[in-house]
């Protein structure tokens, strides 16, 4: 088998010379300055892997050199192998991507945390790279089931090994707060935890009996944040209003609507599905989210910060003599228009830190903040209009590219929800399908896969539901889609790439279906069958 098969995501041009470059205890690694980062990660990534320390020499002189072309994007690189690997890239980021090929063609191996074995050689290539998209995301939903932090860095670093380059992290919802606020620390003391949790689908009115939470500290989320720059992975954190907002309010009850109106207290709410309790439209909770937002903003440099703003019933405005007060104040037809509004005020408060919202494709429908990045969810229409509007958009249409969704259509499948969303149906998925994005004002910027956490109660389920799936997107968001072949990719995935995941402890599904450990018999689902008119969410 050809090198060129055992690369994920395919490279846009490979062409393989005869035999291989050996490696050993004394190859040394060099680096133009601006490119000293991939270098040190490289020497810690190969190292662990061999037990060589891999010294730093003269750029050179090295076995290993790394050069900066400022003719080449950012992103893009060219790693020839010949008598040295010598790569070439237009900034940190394509040298990195072009470390991570080396350690792909160096074979399995490359991706443990010690030494296996003594010979190390890489075939000799020529590789020229580039990444179709800017924006190659996955949103992890942190919310419903907590992920520790060293999960959380372990996925970030497979993340890595596909060259996929934003990690959206849902921090909040009816079912917990996961980030650490100073002013307000009732949103981790209480907001973090609940009683029990919905076992399956909430319609089956079954719960487990055990408490879950956690939290992330502003330290651990600096550390995180780093740990993904490193990786040339941006972080985005979403704080979800003014729906999702249960944790909150069980908080800090005077958050609430339907506190506001003297209701009983809330809790952390224990079961799945949408839920009525929404955030007062006062400027009480507004002053409360702007002073979150601007803990958040220290901990996050990314450009974005989600406010969310998806599946926000209307029951409790509509009884609300305040909020059809405001709405009425405001000039709005009903409260319905009170949504978009709510968010646009936070969205103001980002600008004037510097930083632009993104936003689930629900906003639009109420208009969208100035400025917005859009994440176009149900399916493919949301985004589309906010192009023609001008806006920026990721594609990540539940019915494609939701991977807490089953992957099969059978009883082994656990928790068997959504819609049958198999490997192959991920892989033949395209952002704009029959459709150009040129000549309109707003920029497609990419695609984001999408794992939600309702029915992924562990890192283990996580890794389940994600993999090899995610291996199969990453190759569409990076690689060349002329020419793109399914079943050779199976020929990459299965002649090297799954022993790569296996070799960093993914416990990735296996292509003949669930092992026994990772079934879940007796817990209830929710099947869907596709509607184009009706995309709503377990």
């Amino acid at each position: 088998m050809s090198a060129l098969h055992q690369l994920v995501p395919a490279p846009w041009s490979f062409s393989a010379g005869t035999g291989g470059l050996t490696l050993d205890a004394g190859t040394t690694l060099g680096a133009d300055p601006e490119l000293g980062g991939p270098r040190r990660w490289l020497a810690r990534s190969l190292g662990a892997a061999t037990g060589w320390d891999l010294a730093p020499a003269a750029t050179a002189d090295a076995q290993v050199r790394f050069l900066l072309d400022p003719k080449l994007d950012a992103e893009a690189y060219r790693l020839e192998v010949g008598d040295a690997v010598v790569i070439s890239a237009g900034g940190p980021a394509g040298a990195f991507y072009a470390a991570q090929t080396l350690l792909q063609l160096l074979g399995p191996r490359a991706f443990r945390q010690s030494a296996v074995g003594s010979i190390w050689s890489v075939p000799r290539v020529s590789v020229e790279d580039k990444p179709r998209f800017g924006y190659r995301g996955t949103m992890l939903d942190v919310a419903r089931h907590f992920m520790p932090k060293d999960n959380l860095l372990r996925f970030i670093d497979v993340m890595a090994m596909h060259k996929l380059n934003v990690l959206h992290l849902h921090l909040t919802d009816d079912q917990g707060w996961r980030i650490q606020i100073n002013r307000y620390p009732k949103l981790t003391e209480t907001g973090a935890w609940r009683r029990e949790s919905s076992l399956g689908s909430w319609r089956a009115g079954v719960f487990d009996g055990r408490p879950h939470g956690g939290f992330y500290t502003q330290d651990d989320l600096r550390e995180i944040v780093a740990f993904a720059a490193e990786r040339h992975i941006t972080v985005i954190p979403e704080i979800d209003v003014p729906g999702h907002s249960q944790a909150a309010i069980a908080a800090y009850p005077e958050l609430g609507e339907g506190q506001a109106e003297g209701a009983e207290p809330v809790e952390v709410w224990t079961r799945w599905g949408i839920n009525e309790t929404v955030l007062a439209v006062s400027e009480t909770s507004l002053e409360f989210y702007r002073n979150v937002l601007d803990e958040v903003v220290e901990i996050f440099p990314s450009p974005w910060i989600s406010l969310g703003g998806d599946e926000v019933p209307l029951t409790q405005w509509q009884s609300s003599t305040a909020a059809r007060g405001k709405a009425e104040s405001l000039g709005l037809d009903d409260v319905s228009g009170l949504h978009s509004w709510f968010v646009g005020q936070l969205a103001l408060h980002l600008k004037g830190h510097g930083r632009a919202t993104s936003v689930w494709d629900e906003i639009g429908d109420g208009g969208l903040p100035d400025g917005a990045l859009v994440a176009s969810w149900r399916g493919y229409e949301g985004g589309i209009d906010a192009l023609r509007k001008g806006y920026d958009v990721v594609m990540c249409p539940e019915h494609k590219l939701y991977l807490d969704h089953r992957q099969a259509d059978g009883d082994d499948e656990p928790v068997p929800v959504g819609f049958v969303t198999t490997l192959q149906a991920v892989y033949e998925f395209d952002p704009l399908p029959g459709l150009s994005a040129e000549g309109w004002p707003g920029r497609l910027l990419g695609a984001q896969a999408n794992i939600w956490t309702e029915h992924l109660d562990s890192p283990r389920r996580v890794q389940f539901a994600a993999f090899p799936r995610l291996s199969a997107i990453s190759e569409v968001f990076w690689s060349n889609p002329e020419g793109r072949d399914y079943d050779e990719f199976l020929t990459r995935l299965t002649g090297a790439h799954l022993a790569r995941l296996e070799a960093m402890g993914v416990e990735y599904r296996p292509l003949s279906g669930p092992a026994p450990w990772q079934q879940r018999p007796g817990v209830e689902g929710w099947k869907r069958d596709y509607d184009a008119e009706q995309l709503v969410r377990n």
